[in-house]
C-alpha cells in the first residue's frame, strides 16, 4: 500500500516523518524518501500499521504500508527512486506480488471519488491508498506504477526461497 506524506523530500527526512507518524498513532511499516533513498522502518510487516480506516489494516497475510515523502500533485515516480530496489526486495521476501491489480491510481482530486473494489483488493499486490475499499484519501496521485513493479510484459522472478524449494522438489522427483 503506497501513501503520500505531503512534504518536500529535499528538506525533510524519512526518519523525522516516521517519528511523527508514531506520535500521531498512525505508524507505517516503512517511510521512504525517494530522493535521498532514506528508509525508516517503524513496524514489522507481521504487525498491522494504522494508515487505513477500520479493520482494513489487518487484511491479507501482510498488509505493508509505505509512506512516501512527496506530493499528490508531483508523482514521486518522477524522482530518482533511490532505495526502491531495497524496498522491492524486502516486499519480495514477504511474497508481495509485483502487480498493480487496480491499475494506476487516478490523479488527485479525482482519486477521492474513486472507490476500490473488494474483488481487486483480494487479489493482493500493490495498491495506492485511494484504491483501497473504504479509503477516502486521494493519494498517491498519478504515479507510474511500472516504475515500481516493472513493465507488464516482463515476468518477475520468484523469490529465491520459492525457486530453491522447486529445485529441491525437482531433485527428489527426478
Amino acid at each position: 500500500m503506497w501513501f503520500i506524506w505531503p512534504t518536500d523530500p529535499q528538506r525533510v527526512s524519512a526518519k523525522s516523518v516516521a517519528q511523527r507518524l508514531v506520535q500521531l498513532g498512525r505508524p507505517a511499516h516503512l517511510t521512504w524518501n525517494p530522493v535521498t533513498g532514506e528508509i525508516a522502518q517503524s513496524l514489522p510487516p507481521t504487525r498491522a500499521a494504522c494508515g487505513l480506516p477500520g479493520d482494513l489494516n489487518r487484511h491479507g497475510r501482510v498488509c505493508v504500508q509505505i509512506r512516501v515523502l512527496g506530493s499528490v500533485d508531483v508523482p514521486f515516480t518522477e524522482s530518482k527512486l533511490d532505495g526502491l530496489d531495497d524496498i522491492l526486495g524486502w516486499l519480495d521476501s514477504w511474497q508481495v506480488p509485483r502487480r498493480w491489480p487496480a491499475g494506476p491510481p487516478l490523479p488527485y482530486p479525482h482519486a477521492m471519488a474513486a472507490s476500490g473494489t473488494p474483488r481487486l483488493w483480494a487479489c493482493g499486490g500493490h495498491f495506492g491508498n485511494s484504491q483501497v475499499p473504504g479509503s477516502r484519501e486521494g493519494d498517491p496521485g498519478p504515479i507510474d506504477v511500472h516504475r515500481i513493479v516493472g513493465p507488464r510484459d516482463v515476468e518477475v522472478p520468484r523469490p529465491r526461497q520459492e525457486a530453491a524449494r522447486d529445485r529441491l522438489l525437482d531433485r527428489q522427483t527426478g
